[in-house]
Protein backbone atom coordinates (compact mmCIF):
# COMPACT_ATOMS: atom_id res chain seq x y z
CA UNK A 1 0.00 0.00 0.00
CA UNK A 2 1.54 3.24 -1.14
CA UNK A 3 2.03 6.08 1.61
CA UNK A 4 -0.60 8.85 1.38
CA UNK A 5 1.09 12.20 2.16
CA UNK A 6 -1.01 15.50 2.98
CA UNK A 7 -0.97 17.86 0.41
CA UNK A 8 -1.81 21.10 2.52
CA UNK A 9 -1.00 24.34 0.86
CA UNK A 10 -0.74 27.98 2.46
CA UNK A 11 -2.16 29.60 -0.75
CA UNK A 12 -5.54 29.66 -2.69
CA UNK A 13 -6.79 31.33 -5.59
CA UNK A 14 -9.68 32.70 -5.51
CA UNK A 15 -10.03 34.03 -9.41
CA UNK A 16 -11.46 37.04 -10.54
CA UNK A 17 -10.26 39.18 -12.75
CA UNK A 18 -9.08 43.47 -12.45
CA UNK A 19 -8.54 45.84 -15.14
CA UNK A 20 -7.37 49.50 -15.41
CA UNK A 21 -7.01 51.59 -18.24
CA UNK A 22 -5.44 55.75 -17.83
CA UNK A 23 -6.30 58.55 -20.13
CA UNK A 24 -5.12 61.80 -19.81
CA UNK A 25 -7.24 63.38 -16.97
CA UNK A 26 -8.76 59.91 -15.85
CA UNK A 27 -8.37 56.08 -14.42
CA UNK A 28 -11.19 53.65 -14.58
CA UNK A 29 -10.66 50.65 -12.38
CA UNK A 30 -12.88 47.81 -12.87
CA UNK A 31 -13.28 44.41 -11.09
CA UNK A 32 -16.24 41.40 -10.87
CA UNK A 33 -17.45 40.41 -7.53
CA UNK A 34 -17.38 37.07 -7.55
CA UNK A 35 -14.95 34.80 -5.15
CA UNK A 36 -14.10 31.07 -5.82
CA UNK A 37 -12.38 28.41 -4.87
CA UNK A 38 -12.01 25.40 -6.71
CA UNK A 39 -15.69 24.69 -8.22
CA UNK A 40 -17.23 26.56 -5.67
CA UNK A 41 -18.52 30.10 -5.51
CA UNK A 42 -18.16 31.37 -2.04
CA UNK A 43 -19.43 34.85 -2.58
CA UNK A 44 -20.85 36.78 -5.66
CA UNK A 45 -20.76 40.37 -3.95
CA UNK A 46 -16.61 40.59 -2.67
CA UNK A 47 -15.20 44.19 -3.90
CA UNK A 48 -11.54 43.39 -4.97
CA UNK A 49 -10.96 47.07 -5.55
CA UNK A 50 -9.66 49.34 -2.50
CA UNK A 51 -9.23 53.02 -2.16
CA UNK A 52 -5.40 53.26 -1.26
CA UNK A 53 -5.59 57.63 -1.05
CA UNK A 54 -7.52 60.03 -3.15
CA UNK A 55 -5.33 59.62 -5.75
CA UNK A 56 -4.65 56.12 -5.72
CA UNK A 57 -6.78 53.10 -6.26
CA UNK A 58 -5.92 49.42 -6.26
CA UNK A 59 -7.92 46.34 -7.33
CA UNK A 60 -6.01 42.72 -6.90
CA UNK A 61 -6.96 39.43 -7.26
CA UNK A 62 -4.98 36.16 -6.45
CA UNK A 63 -5.28 35.24 -2.35
CA UNK A 64 -7.93 37.13 -1.02
CA UNK A 65 -6.78 36.68 2.69
CA UNK A 66 -3.38 37.74 1.47
CA UNK A 67 -5.09 40.41 -0.43
CA UNK A 68 -6.58 41.81 3.04
CA UNK A 69 -3.63 41.73 4.70
CA UNK A 70 -2.04 43.91 1.66
CA UNK A 71 -4.22 46.33 1.96
CA UNK A 72 -4.19 46.82 5.83
CA UNK A 73 -0.75 46.91 5.40
CA UNK A 74 -0.38 49.43 2.97
CA UNK A 75 -3.31 51.35 4.87
CA UNK A 76 -0.99 51.50 7.64
CA UNK A 77 2.15 52.73 5.87
CA UNK A 78 -0.28 55.56 4.17
CA UNK A 79 -1.51 56.66 7.45
CA UNK A 80 2.36 57.07 8.78
CA UNK A 81 3.33 58.69 5.68
CA UNK A 82 -0.23 61.63 6.13
CA UNK A 83 1.25 62.10 9.48
CA UNK A 84 4.88 62.72 8.72
CA UNK A 85 4.10 64.73 5.29
CA UNK A 86 0.44 66.15 6.29
CA UNK A 87 -0.28 65.12 2.77
CA UNK A 88 -1.95 62.02 0.74
CA UNK A 89 0.54 59.85 -1.75
CA UNK A 90 0.28 60.30 -4.99
CA UNK A 91 -0.16 57.61 -7.31
CA UNK A 92 3.33 57.12 -7.97
CA UNK A 93 4.57 57.07 -4.82
CA UNK A 94 2.17 54.44 -3.27
CA UNK A 95 3.39 52.20 -6.79
CA UNK A 96 6.84 52.16 -5.01
CA UNK A 97 5.50 51.46 -1.93
CA UNK A 98 3.71 48.48 -3.37
CA UNK A 99 6.41 47.33 -5.01
CA UNK A 100 8.70 47.57 -2.17
CA UNK A 101 6.03 46.62 0.34
CA UNK A 102 5.44 42.92 -1.91
CA UNK A 103 9.55 42.45 -2.59
CA UNK A 104 10.29 42.31 1.08
CA UNK A 105 7.84 39.27 1.12
CA UNK A 106 9.60 37.86 -1.92
CA UNK A 107 10.58 34.46 -0.14
CA UNK A 108 6.76 33.96 0.96
CA UNK A 109 5.01 36.05 -1.05
CA UNK A 110 1.78 37.45 -0.85
CA UNK A 111 -0.06 35.58 -3.64
CA UNK A 112 -2.17 38.63 -5.10
CA UNK A 113 -1.55 40.24 -8.21
CA UNK A 114 -2.69 43.73 -8.59
CA UNK A 115 -3.23 46.89 -10.56
CA UNK A 116 -2.72 50.30 -9.32
CA UNK A 117 -4.49 53.01 -10.84
CA UNK A 118 -4.50 56.49 -10.54
CA UNK A 119 -5.17 60.07 -12.53
CA UNK A 120 -3.27 59.17 -15.56
CA UNK A 121 -1.36 56.33 -14.91
CA UNK A 122 -1.51 52.24 -14.64
CA UNK A 123 0.91 50.53 -12.51
CA UNK A 124 0.91 46.86 -13.29
CA UNK A 125 2.65 44.10 -10.72
CA UNK A 126 3.87 40.38 -10.33
CA UNK A 127 3.39 38.56 -6.99
CA UNK A 128 6.75 40.26 -5.76
CA UNK A 129 6.89 43.11 -6.92
CA UNK A 130 8.08 43.85 -10.25
CA UNK A 131 6.18 46.43 -11.75
CA UNK A 132 5.71 48.80 -14.87
CA UNK A 133 3.86 51.85 -15.89
CA UNK A 134 1.18 51.52 -18.51
CA UNK A 135 -1.42 52.56 -20.11
CA UNK A 136 -3.63 49.69 -19.34
CA UNK A 137 -3.48 46.42 -17.87
CA UNK A 138 -5.71 43.53 -16.34
CA UNK A 139 -4.45 40.52 -13.22
CA UNK A 140 -6.51 37.46 -12.10
CA UNK A 141 -8.02 34.65 -14.20
CA UNK A 142 -9.57 36.37 -17.29
CA UNK A 143 -6.18 38.18 -17.63
CA UNK A 144 -5.34 36.00 -20.53
CA UNK A 145 -8.70 36.46 -22.47
CA UNK A 146 -8.91 40.39 -21.44
CA UNK A 147 -5.80 41.84 -22.25
CA UNK A 148 -5.38 40.91 -26.16
CA UNK A 149 -8.52 42.25 -26.58
CA UNK A 150 -7.06 45.71 -25.06
CA UNK A 151 -3.94 45.04 -26.89
CA UNK A 152 -5.85 45.21 -30.00
CA UNK A 153 -8.62 48.23 -29.34
CA UNK A 154 -5.54 50.21 -27.69
CA UNK A 155 -1.87 49.07 -29.02
CA UNK A 156 0.14 50.47 -26.25
CA UNK A 157 3.23 52.14 -27.76
CA UNK A 158 6.47 49.95 -27.65
CA UNK A 159 8.69 50.79 -24.51
CA UNK A 160 11.70 50.19 -26.79
CA UNK A 161 10.74 53.18 -28.81
CA UNK A 162 12.91 56.38 -29.30
CA UNK A 163 11.90 59.35 -28.50
CA UNK A 164 9.56 57.68 -25.67
CA UNK A 165 5.80 57.52 -26.41
CA UNK A 166 3.29 58.48 -23.64
CA UNK A 167 1.32 55.15 -22.85
CA UNK A 168 -1.87 56.73 -21.55
CA UNK A 169 -4.78 55.53 -23.92
CA UNK A 170 -6.50 57.93 -26.69
CA UNK A 171 -10.41 57.06 -25.43
CA UNK A 172 -12.39 59.25 -23.91
CA UNK A 173 -13.56 58.27 -20.26
CA UNK A 174 -16.87 57.04 -21.33
CA UNK A 175 -15.61 55.04 -24.28
CA UNK A 176 -12.79 53.65 -21.62
CA UNK A 177 -15.83 52.50 -19.52
CA UNK A 178 -17.78 51.44 -22.18
CA UNK A 179 -14.53 49.26 -23.17
CA UNK A 180 -14.03 47.57 -19.83
CA UNK A 181 -17.94 46.74 -19.97
CA UNK A 182 -17.49 45.24 -23.18
CA UNK A 183 -14.07 43.31 -22.22
CA UNK A 184 -16.27 41.96 -19.03
CA UNK A 185 -19.24 41.09 -20.31
CA UNK A 186 -16.63 38.95 -22.94
CA UNK A 187 -14.55 37.36 -20.34
CA UNK A 188 -17.37 36.26 -18.09
CA UNK A 189 -18.63 34.02 -21.16
CA UNK A 190 -15.53 32.13 -21.17
CA UNK A 191 -13.91 32.47 -17.72
CA UNK A 192 -15.93 30.04 -15.11
CA UNK A 193 -14.26 32.44 -12.06
CA UNK A 194 -15.59 35.56 -13.41
CA UNK A 195 -18.80 36.75 -13.14
CA UNK A 196 -21.97 38.07 -10.59
CA UNK A 197 -21.33 41.39 -10.96
CA UNK A 198 -19.11 44.23 -12.31
CA UNK A 199 -17.43 47.08 -9.93
CA UNK A 200 -15.91 50.38 -11.89
CA UNK A 201 -14.24 53.38 -9.81
CA UNK A 202 -13.32 56.16 -12.16
CA UNK A 203 -10.97 58.82 -10.74
CA UNK A 204 -11.06 62.13 -12.26
CA UNK A 205 -10.70 65.74 -11.73
CA UNK A 206 -14.32 65.31 -10.18
CA UNK A 207 -13.04 62.81 -7.65
CA UNK A 208 -13.74 59.30 -7.40
CA UNK A 209 -17.33 57.60 -8.91
CA UNK A 210 -18.45 54.08 -8.88
CA UNK A 211 -20.44 52.45 -11.52
CA UNK A 212 -21.90 48.98 -11.22
CA UNK A 213 -23.18 46.31 -14.30
CA UNK A 214 -24.89 43.19 -13.55
CA UNK A 215 -23.15 39.59 -15.56
CA UNK A 216 -23.34 35.95 -16.26
CA UNK A 217 -24.02 34.32 -12.66
CA UNK A 218 -23.40 30.86 -13.82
Amino acid sequence: MTKQHANWSPYDNNGGSCVAIAGANYCVIAADTRMSTGYSILTRDYSKICKLADKAVLASSGFQADVKALQKHLAAKHLIYQHQHNKQMSCPAMAQLLSNTLYYKRFFPYYAFNVLGGKGCVFTYDAVGSYERVGYSSQGSGSTLIIPFLDNQLKSPSPLLLPAVDAVTPLSEAEAIDLVKTVFASATERDIYTGDRLEIVVLNADGTRYEYMELRKD
